[in-house]
Order: C-alpha cells, then structure tokens, then sequence
C-alpha cells in the first residue's frame, strides 16, 4: 500500500514521517530543489515552531475554523511537535508570548530535524511537480505528475496556500481540491503588513519599536484590536509581529479605514510620562524641543513627532507651556496613524481561505467527497494569529493525515 503526500514543508514532512510507520511505502513529492523551503523563512529565519500555551487556550488563536482544528490538535500537540524536533537532535527554548524556537535560532536546524523524521527508509522523496490528482470511481487513485504519473492508494495534499510564491505556495492545492469537487474559499491575507495613510512613514522606514501596544478602531470608533509588541514602520506603513496580528482583525481594511493609536510609552502613566518630560526639560533647559526628546525617543522618530504636536521645534524648552507639554503627552500615549489598506496576498506570512472545512473531516482530514484523499496544512480554510499557531496547525494536520491515511489501508 502506497501513500502520495504532495509538499514537503511543514504539513507534509509531518504527514510523511507519520504515514510511515504504518504505510509499506510514501512518496513524498516536492517541487522545489529543497524541503521546508517556506519554514526557512518563518520567524525571521528563526523558525517560531510553536507556542507553549494550553492547548484549550490555543484553539481561541485561529480566528476562522477554530473548532475544525480540536482533533487536531488535541491529537498532535505542541508538547508533541517540540518532543518530536528534540528527539531529532534540536533543542528548543521558550521566549516571551509563549513562542517556542531552536536554542541555535537557525530555521535550517529544524527543517533538518524534520528531514530526519520523514525520510524514514520506506519514503520516497521525488522532486517533481504534480499536475492533478488521479480519481477513478469516488476514489483517489493516485497524481499525474510532470515526469509520469504514479499510482497511490491515499493521496496527502500538504501545498500551502498562496503567500509567499517563491517557496512554493502557489495555490496548487486549491486547483486540485476543485478537480476532486471541493469548495475552495477564496485566499486572502491574514496576517499582513499594512499601508497607512501617512506618508512620512517611509521618511523613518526600517525604525523599529519595542514594547508599545498599538490599538485599532473600526469607522464606528470601536476598538477591534490591542496588544503589546514590537513593530515595524516600512516606506509604505507599518508591520512586525504586533502588526500582523492585527491585520486579521481589519475585516473590511480597503473599503473602509481603521484609526490606529500606538503608546509609545505604556510603561508609564499619563502622570508619570509628564514628571519625565518635566525632568528632560529641566536638564535641557537651554535647547530648542527638537534637541531635547533624544532621552525619551528613537531620534529618528524626533522630528515626526515634533512635527505633529503643533509646537515650534525651536522653541525652548524652557518656553513650552503646560498645554504643550500636556499635549505631547497625549501625543506619545495615543500616536496616530490611519491604516487604508494590506499589501498583496502573495506578501501575507498567512492566507485565509481554502479548502471548505464542512467537506473534511475533522477527525481524520479526509475529504467526504473523494474517498483516500486527505488534506493538511494552510491548504485548508483556517488561519491563526502570530507566535507560532499556524505551524502547529499544520504539524497537528499533517500528523492527523498522515495516521488516518495508513491506517486506513490496515483496516
């Protein structure tokens, strides 16, 4: 009995290494000259593998389908996936937000420490690409491929979704869950950096802020999004991790437009930010305000915010009065920005969208449509928020696949 898994990144290699230790053989097919090709990337390199967080607290990440994922990951956990990448020679850590990494911070060792987990002596890795899945009768029979077609008893679909074209990720799942009868939900980006309004954002591109919470409100003025982070300004708005996690709650972000405030200072009250001002001044008290925030601010960002407090920039400290000075505060506690829209869906870290939960089951991730035929991975609908959700997501389906599509052959 042979099982075909399409795509060797994350999903995959877990589906490949499951389905051997049951299946006589798999064929394990990736296009790219390289396995894992999009894990590489993840986490900046890094490869954020998981989070440490409950599994009941991890369910309440996925913004779309989460109850589609209970099996899954109840099944597969992240305790699992990080036994799993130690026992083959990779030793993980824990950071801040539950984030769990390589202690080496190389993607590349968890890429091998996966290789070494699929490519058991009954798998087959074959670089090629496949063309359309083979189905005979309800059933899948096995994939055409550009190089011949080859015959399976169960066939994984691990392809991704469609961020990120150049590791691979280029929607081929989706035409072949359509060849077999699937609903496919058309792909947009989830987590993705955002445009903002204002242009002097790329007058600081490439300036980063640590620990600020930014919040989002929709056009009725109602906050949809808060969190603390780090963040990013780019030449066409802003992202980084905090960034990206709010994307997915900018629901209609194009039609309509999201107020966006950043407290640049949150460690500190309204109160105390004043008493600090007030100190600055005091030991600047000769300087103009653009020569007096470097204690307080990234200079770089200095000017911008001179700029929107209204106050001369060459002024004296020593002239500014409490309503300046009050207004500054306010300024650093709620900085504006307008978010008028997301970059292309090929930039999304994820897609939401895909392969229609309803017509897979839960339990097993084999379609209800076309008997042998599994799905796994970002390929289906379901997406999650940063910090290492969605790999686990796809380490849990892959996994939950790859066993039921073995041991559906032994029964």
């Amino acid at each position: 009995m042979t099982v075909i898994v399409i795509g060797a990144g994350a999903a995959g290699l877990i589906a490949a290494g499951k389905a051997a230790e049951t299946a006589d053989k798999v064929i394990l097919i990736e296009k790219n000259d390289i396995v894992g090709k999009k894990l590489l990337i993840t986490g900046k390199g890094r490869c954020n593998i998981t989070n440490s967080a409950d599994v009941e607290d991890m369910i309440n990440q996925y913004p779309r389908n989460s109850k589609f994922l209970y099996s899954a990951l109840y099944t597969f956990t992240n305790y699992d996936i990080i036994n799993l990448i130690e026992q083959n020679g990779v030793k993980t850590k824990v950071e801040r937000g539950g984030r769990v990494f390589p202690v080496s911070d190389k993607a590349r060792d968890v890429v091998n420490a996966l290789k070494k987990y699929a490519l058991k002596t009954n798998v087959t890795l074959r670089r090629d690409t496949v063309r359309s899945l083979t189905i005979k009768d309800g059933a899948v029979k096995g994939v055409k491929t550009a190089h011949g077609d080859l015959t399976g008893d169960r066939v994984i679909v691990c392809t991704g979704g469609k961020s990120y074209p150049k590791t691979g990720s280029t929607g081929d799942g989706y035409k072949f869950a359509s060849q077999a009868g699937h609903t496919v939900i058309d792909a947009k980006a989830s987590l993705i950096p955002v445009i903002t309004e204002e242009k002097w954002v790329k007058d600081i591109m490439g300036l980063s802020l640590r620990n600020i919470i930014i919040t989002a409100f929709n056009a009725k003025n109602k906050k949809v999004f808060s969190d603390f982070g780090e963040m990013l300004f780019t030449h066409f708005g802003i992202s980084g991790p905090v960034v990206l996690s709010m994307s997915a709650y900018l629901k209609n972000i194009g039609s309509e437009k999201y107020k966006i405030e950043i407290d640049l200072k949150p460690a500190l009250t309204d109160e105390q930010l004043t008493a600090r001002i007030i100190r600055d001044f005091e030991k600047y008290n000769k300087k103009h305000l653009i020569n007096s925030l470097g204690d307080l601010l990234p200079s770089a960002l200095i000017p911008i915010i001179v700029s929107l407090s209204g106050i001369d920039a060459h002024k004296a400290v020593n002239e500014i009065t409490r309503e300046e000075r009050a207004a500054l505060v306010k300024l650093l506690k709620h900085f504006p920005l307008t978010a008028v829209g997301v970059r292309p869906v090929e930039e999304a870290i994820v897609t939401a969208g895909g392969v229609k939960v309803s017509e897979i089951n839960p339990s097993t991730m084999e379609s209800k449509l076309v008997k042998g035929l599994y799905f796994a991975g970002e390929v289906i609908d379901f997406d999650g928020y940063t910090g290492g959700y969605n790999l686990q997501a796809a380490f849990s389906t892959g996994y939950l696949a790859g066993m039921n599509a073995a041991e559906s052959m032994e029964g």
